[in-house]
């Protein structure tokens, strides 16, 4: 693949989120406001009760972590991965910390996961169904070696819970 723009979940759109995984939520969300802005930052803990089905490296996951919201657009996503393994933790134990992938927000992730996999991305993790009704899904694809970032198919939930916390 030599075009980021054909990626079928790009699909000539920008990108919907910027996702960073950090170490420490709190001191992550005091440095990005500072820098961003965007408040006030919702927040949400994913994990087993909250996101019915998991997947990591195409078997069955059982990973949480904590995420924060701002208003921007795109939207930054703060994530601090607390059990694992995930590929969040992979990322933090090679030593990286910051930008770790791009968000698309699409229509469905049935058909993001079918059409990457015919561009030949494999998903790496996935997480479905963490909507109020069930709908909501995301998925990440194992682009780094072709763009130097992980890309991410996002199906926003027709209506999300209420944020575990918000900040500030």
């Amino acid at each position: 693949m030599s075009d980021l723009a054909r990626l079928p979940i790009i699909d000539g759109r920008g990108a919907s989120q910027i996702g960073i995984v950090v170490p420490d939520l709190e001191a992550a969300l005091e440095r990005y406001d500072g820098l961003w802005g965007g408040g006030p930052w919702r927040g949400f803990t994913y994990g087993a009760g909250f996101i019915p089905e998991v997947r990591y490296r195409g078997e069955p996951g059982s990973y949480t972590m904590r995420i924060a919201l701002n208003q921007l657009t795109p939207q930054i996503e703060l994530i601090q991965p607390l059990d694992g393994p995930s590929i969040y933790h992979e990322f933090l134990e090679r030593g990286s910390t910051g930008l770790h992938h791009l968000g698309f927000w699409v229509d469905s992730i049935d058909e993001s996961l079918a059409s990457m996999a015919a561009a030949g991305y494999e998903c790496t993790q996935s997480g479905c169904g963490y909507g109020l009704d069930g709908d909501g899904g995301y998925a990440y694809f194992d682009t780094e070696r072709d763009f130097g970032v992980i890309l991410e198919a996002i199906e926003v939930p027709k209506r999300r819970r209420e944020p575990d916390f918000t900040w500030p």
